[in-house]
């Protein structure tokens, strides 16, 4: 288990790649965007990328509207 930041909340998760993390928030790659560290992450890059304990997450979900 890796503790993580998300969003400025202190999380514990399973997951060790940013896709897993967004299963587990039961949230979908496509209505997301993630920076890790600072730096935003290519959505194809998701399931590659390595989460780290200590890791700090912003975590945009895209909404529609009018």
């Amino acid at each position: 288990m890796i503790n993580l930041t998300i969003n400025g909340q202190a999380q514990s998760c399973d997951a060790d790649t940013i896709d897993g993390l967004l299963q587990h928030l039961n949230l979908a790659q496509s209505q997301v965007a993630v920076e890790l560290n600072g730096s935003i992450v290519p959505r194809d890059a998701f399931s590659e990328m390595l989460l780290q304990n200590g890791d700090q997450l912003e975590i945009v979900r895209f909404v529609g509207g009018g």
